[in-house]
Parts: C-alpha cells; structure tokens; sequence
C-alpha cells in the first residue's frame, strides 16, 4: 500500500487514539491537523489499513463501525451502554475458561472476541 501523506496523517490518529473511534470521529481528528483530508478519504483509508490487518474494525451495538490498531495482544471489551465509552481489560480466568470449553467441544480455539454490555451500578 502507498503511504500518502493524508494516510500517514490518518494513521497518526489512530495510533494516538485512546479510544475506539468511528470514521466521523476519525475525520474530525484528521481534519484538524490536515483540512484537506476528506471524508472519503478516511473511508477508503479505513477500509484499507482493515484489509491490510493494520487496524481492526469492532460493532459495538450502537450502529457505526469503531475502529484500533491491531494488537499482538489479546483484550476484551466492555461496553457501557449509557456512554458508549469501551473499557479493555484482559482476565486470566475468562480466557482459561473459554480454552477448557474448546477442548471439551473437541476443539483448539485459534481466535475469539469478548464483549461485554452493560451500564453502570447505581450506589
């Protein structure tokens, strides 16, 4: 892939994201150091760095597509209903769990994505 300067810009984002943004939010981001990115451009640049296993695209429930750079190590994610804010967190016990349950099934478990709804307790 040809790293034009606006996909450099577009990349630079998401690697500075600390959350898990759509392509509007992506724009925006862009847009204010770059203002000639288009719209379209983050489009077709998100589609790419995706298919290229740069960046990997989550659906949160919420109807738009949320995008991070692809890690070498494994999180899960949840999501708070109320906010939309996405918290990752890894657990030693849910990804034994999720192994024992493969092998029980007769399988070996090469991949899996955890996400969890919720909102806040009330106290």
């Amino acid at each position: 892939m040809r790293m034009t300067e606006q996909r450099r810009v577009i990349a630079r984002v998401l690697s500075a994201a600390d959350d898990h943004p759509d392509v509007e939010e992506l724009h925006r981001r862009a847009h204010q150091v770059d203002p000639h990115i288009s719209i379209a451009t983050v489009y077709r640049t998100v589609r790419l760095f995706e298919e290229a296993g740069i960046i990997t695209r989550h659906d949160f429930r919420d109807g738009r597509s949320r995008y991070e750079e692809h890690q070498d190590t494994h999180h899960d994610h949840l999501i708070n209903m109320k906010t939309g804010e996405v918290v990752e967190f890894v657990d030693a016990e849910i990804e034994a769990l999720q192994e024992a349950i493969a092998r029980k099934l007769g399988f070996k478990l090469i991949d899996h994505r955890l996400e969890l709804y919720g909102v806040p307790v009330e106290g």
